[in-house]
């Protein structure tokens, strides 16, 4: 009889992809059960999503712009996480990005386009990262748990970004709490004719390939895995681990920064309060589906950004609200997580039938 080694790269594939994606069509499928009534059926549910999510080459160009600030702040958490730092402050990085990012993009000093979006987004990708170097350094060098730090962080963001667009930032000209309307020259050009879609995106393909070329392809992506495997090896290993710490929140939260300042210079073209619905907080659960994996979460993010974006014709169609998207996604979490125990689950039941 022929013997299938348990480190055959298909068998890898099938525990790393495939369950995955069950338990998330699983939990497509229970969310719709919730919902069904006599005039609106199980498959009619799904048909609302899919059509909503991509359709169109229009609904799959808004689906993709959803993606773009979950995927980099996906990778954002991704990066952290690998060194051991759980960085949950993205959605305060992201925002503080995106107001460093205005104040670039609505100077009228830059006659270059490519000149104006790249010192715009430089703008963003520091404060992103200035801002996640204070958890950064308190973890390493102090020892403070970074996910309280973080946390309160985002408030403070948050409401920095409040102040900036009432006070500083605000547009003299208008009445709503908003920043003056970003130069043409800071603007994210549109990828196809016709569509929203924006440069930005390429950026978010870039970071990816870069982000996974460093951290499974370089010594210092080996260095940054092994701090968040064992700390104390690494340590013993000749590994600075308290450097590796704070480099790990600095890329993280200059990924960050590159989500807000794209979301405000290709989406909305002005800085204004509650741009972002939870894009920060969001990409916690994307990593958790990806399985920190940067490639994988090309993946899982366009999956919630399909569903963000298919919430508003399911509630066309079918009458039922937006909300009903974060059932989705609270269930996907869970049947995610839980389908990770599943393969050795089958390994007991099997053992257990073959005595």
């Amino acid at each position: 009889m022929v013997q299938i080694k348990k480190n055959i790269p298909g068998i890898k594939i099938f525990k790393k992809l495939l369950i995955p994606l069950f338990a998330v069509f699983l939990g497509l499928t229970v969310g719709s059960l919730l919902v069904i009534s006599r005039d609106t059926g199980l498959l009619d549910i799904l048909g609302y999503l899919i059509y909503g999510a991509f359709g169109s080459l229009e609904n799959l160009s808004e689906s993709l712009i959803y993606t773009i600030p979950l995927g980099l702040s996906g990778l954002a958490i991704a990066f952290s996480y690998s060194a051991g730092v759980f960085n949950i402050g993205c959605e305060g990085q992201l925002q503080l990005a995106a107001a460093a990012a205005t104040l670039v993009a609505t100077s009228t000093a830059f006659a270059n386009p490519f000149l104006h979006v790249f010192i715009s987004i430089v703008a963003g990708i520091a404060a992103g990262a200035l801002w996640a170097l204070i958890p950064g350094l308190l973890k390493a060098y102090r020892g403070f748990n970074e996910i309280v730090v973080t946390m309160l962080l985002n408030y403070i963001a948050i409401l920095l970004v409040s102040f900036f667009v009432h006070g500083p930032l605000k547009d003299p000209a208008g009445y709503y709490a908003q920043s003056k309307v970003l130069a043409d020259t800071a603007r994210l050009t549109h990828i196809f004719s016709g569509y929203n879609l924006h440069t930005g995106f390429w950026l978010f393909l870039l970071c990816t390939i870069i982000i996974t070329f460093i951290l499974y392809r370089t010594s210092l992506g080996f260095k940054l895995r092994s701090t968040g495997y064992n700390i104390q090896a690494s340590r013993y290993a000749g590994i600075k681990v308290k450097r590796i710490m704070v480099l790990s929140m600095l890329v993280s939260g200059g990924l960050a920064g590159i989500a807000g300042s794209v979301e405000i210079m290709g989406v909305h073209g002005r800085l204004m309060e509650g741009f972002s619905p939870g894009y920060g907080y969001d990409a916690i659960a994307v990593c958790l589906i990806a399985n920190l994996n940067p490639v994988g979460i090309l993946f899982s993010s366009f999956f919630f950004g399909a569903l963000r974006n298919a919430a508003g014709n399911l509630q066309i169609e079918a009458g039922i609200p937006v909300s009903f998207v974060y059932i989705i996604q609270g269930l996907a979490i869970l049947f995610v997580i839980g389908s990770r125990g599943l393969p050795r689950y089958i390994g007991r039941l099997r053992r257990r039938f073959a005595k």
